[in-house]
């Protein structure tokens, strides 16, 4: 299957991120609820590491995706951000389309695997997906 996978645009195999590699210290400030979230979800999981956070694109972005923000020892999800903040469904579509975006700008961002809590990831360590994921949220929740 996945020979398939690959010629109709299944998933890539991406190089293992290096040990010595900036993002694999920042996936270690979250490995704990990073790897609840890996054990918990079925998707397909894409980890933008930040200083002691993570933005993990959840799903097929840009176009069919969930957000979840790794911070403080826990997991949010974009339902929690919603609700913790009061955000209309109006704010939270712009929110999404948004983030697509930003994943698109990152498209040219070098990726990586490795695995987390028993399952392949992606790692993209893009200061600038970072930053732009980071900026979107918090224009959103505040």
């Amino acid at each position: 299957m996945g020979f398939l996978d690959k010629l109709f645009g299944g998933t890539k195999d991406y190089p293992p991120l290096p040990e010595d590699n900036a993002a694999q210290a920042r996936l270690e400030q979250v490995k704990g609820p990073l790897e609840e979230l890996a054990q918990r979800v079925s998707d397909p999981l894409e980890v933008v590491p930040a200083e002691r956070q993570a933005f993990v694109f959840v799903g097929k972005p840009p176009k069919r995706f969930g957000i979840a923000w790794v911070h403080d020892d826990k997991v949010s999800g974009l339902k929690e951000l919603a609700d913790d903040h009061k955000l209309s469904q109006v704010e939270v579509g712009k929110m999404i389309n948004e983030l697509g975006q930003a994943y698109e700008h990152a498209s040219a961002a070098p990726r990586f695997s490795t695995e987390v809590g028993g399952k392949k990831v992606v790692v993209i360590p893009s200061d600038g997906l970072e930053r732009e994921v980071h900026q979107i949220i918090e224009r959103a929740t505040h």
